[in-house]
């Protein structure tokens, strides 16, 4: 159900900003965990993981979930330093996680992002060493 409203959202809104390949993922008690990986063509699909995006990684791994969510995180900042569209929301990562025990909402502000190389001040490099 809650990919028919993913895609109710996502494409019908074809003048608005929200046209995006969306990933959909949930628990309950009778068929456990699934994955919908909804392409922007519109198509509903069952996945045993998704990847959506230019730099993402497998997020969906049983078992190891804080590792994965720490990796996810690390692949949406990596995305964001590379081409500076991913993120959408000026450089914040959004994340749910969702098991058995419930729903667990994070949120991680651009300043708690790890930095990439590309990020960092040059310090002490070759070129000022140089120039002296």
């Amino acid at each position: 159900m809650s990919s028919q409203l993913v895609l109710l959202f996502g494409f019908l809104n074809i003048i608005g900003l929200y046209r995006t390949a969306m990933i959909v993922r949930g628990w309950d008690k009778y068929e456990g965990g699934k994955i919908y990986s909804v392409p922007l063509g519109g198509t509903i699909l069952v996945q045993p993981f998704a990847i959506e995006g230019m730099a993402l990684l497998p997020h969906f791994y049983i078992g190891y979930l804080r590792n994965f969510h720490q990796l996810v995180v690390k692949g949406v900042s990596l995305a964001i330093a590379c081409d500076g569209a991913s993120g959408g929301c000026g450089g914040v990562v959004h994340t749910v996680i969702i098991n058995s025990e419930g729903v667990t909402k994070n949120f991680c502000s651009e300043e708690t992002l790890p930095l990439w190389h590309e990020e960092l001040e040059a310090r002490n490099s070759l070129l000022d060493i140089l120039e002296y």
